[in-house]
């Protein structure tokens, strides 16, 4: 017996062939559309205003692709393309988006015109590819060993030319070479190289952006590490360490927690028949926190810096003590400067027998 059954669908199409092909490249083109005109010195700037209305002035390319709502999957790849560029090179993300919606859109000519197999098209992309890089390394490329401070200044001018600080490009050429090669190390961790391998982490380098000056009136830190953040008290000290000697160092307590007068915890509830029984509670609140203030201070820290708050009791210790302290620090600077100084961001005080413990 023959049944005339339709193929069902669960909520959804498919589609094939073409039409899929045709829709991929439009896609990619009209995404490549939006960054075409700003490449280049001569680019203009794109201003992007989102749900919020937060305005977004910018040339860069993944910076404005990062913007957009994308949903198209062909498109999507492209977004993550320049996203990619930019965390591995850092510059071209303009250029890779357009190369690689152009050659999609020459591809589908291929196709449409002469007939020819996507995977034909592919293949002869690859020996293109390799053609490429071949030509490369056999004209154009030059060993590191051989470049000086000179080609590290022009690739960064290079990188900000269409940038809104082209102008100022020598200015902030310097400093970027500089701020890079301040925070090279030696990494022996890659077990085949003979010999150790000198990285530049970029996450190493901390950037504060402060409002009311001009552009070249920044600077660059050498040998330190500034943070967004005030004193917690105008009684405590603005300067630490011998002026005298460069080599003084002063201990840095990095915490993530709240650094406040200790409380009963939630649904705790004690019944007490002599009022005098509580001010003794509260003296023993006011003893805990100070014992924890001073299993920081035992360590020599001279400075706190804490993610959270500090209530004016641990103050009141704290400038006691000389200490200087700033609350309220971002975790990320926090995390930065821990990495800069080799110590560590401490969470609590508890340690492995449940006591608080703080050690330097």
């Amino acid at each position: 017996e023959r049944t005339n059954e339709q193929p069902q669908f669960l909520q959804g199409s498919r589609e094939s062939g073409e039409d899929v092909r045709v829709g991929n490249v439009t896609a990619a083109v009209a995404v490549a559309n939006i960054v075409k005109s700003s490449l280049g010195p001569v680019g203009l700037d794109k201003m992007l205003v989102d749900e919020i209305g937060d305005v977004t002035i910018t040339n860069d390319g993944a910076t404005i692709l990062a913007q957009l709502e994308v949903e198209h999957p062909a498109a999507r790849l492209l977004v993550d393309l320049a996203q990619l560029q930019d965390k591995e090179v850092g510059d071209g993300t303009t250029s890779v988006v357009l190369l690689a919606a152009e050659l999609l859109k020459k591809g589908l000519e291929l196709v449409q015109k002469q007939g020819l197999h996507p995977t034909t098209i592919l293949a002869g992309y690859r020996s293109a590819l390799k053609a490429a890089i071949a030509y490369l390394k056999s004209n154009i490329l030059i060993p590191v060993q051989s470049l000086d401070s000179k080609n590290l200044l022009e690739a960064a001018k290079t990188s900000m030319s269409s940038k809104i600080i082209g102008k100022e490009g020598d200015f902030f050429a310097q400093m970027a070479v500089d701020a890079v090669q301040s925070v090279a190390n030696t990494s022996s961790s890659i077990a085949s190289s003979k010999k150790n391998k000198v990285v530049y982490p970029l996450s190493a380098i901390h950037i504060l952006k402060v409002h009311g000056k001009s552009s070249l009136e920044s600077y660059l830190m050498k040998g330190g590490f500034c943070l967004n953040a005030t004193r917690a008290s105008q009684g405590m000290p603005t300067f630490l360490g011998d002026p005298d000697d460069p080599n003084s160092q002063i201990k840095i307590a990095m915490i993530d927690m709240n650094l406040q007068r200790h409380r009963m915890a939630m649904g705790v509830s004690i019944q007490v028949k002599d009022p005098e029984e509580i001010e003794r509670i509260k003296k023993r609140e006011m003893d805990l926190t100070k014992e924890k203030i001073q299993k920081i201070l035992d360590t020599g820290a001279k400075v706190v810096l804490t993610t959270k708050g500090i209530d004016d009791l641990c103050l009141k210790y704290f400038v006691e003590a000389g200490v200087m302290c700033a609350r309220r620090v971002p975790k990320e600077d926090l995390k930065r400067l821990a990495k800069a100084t080799g110590g560590h961001v401490v969470v609590t005080l508890a340690d492995m027998e449940g006591e608080e413990s703080f050690d330097a």
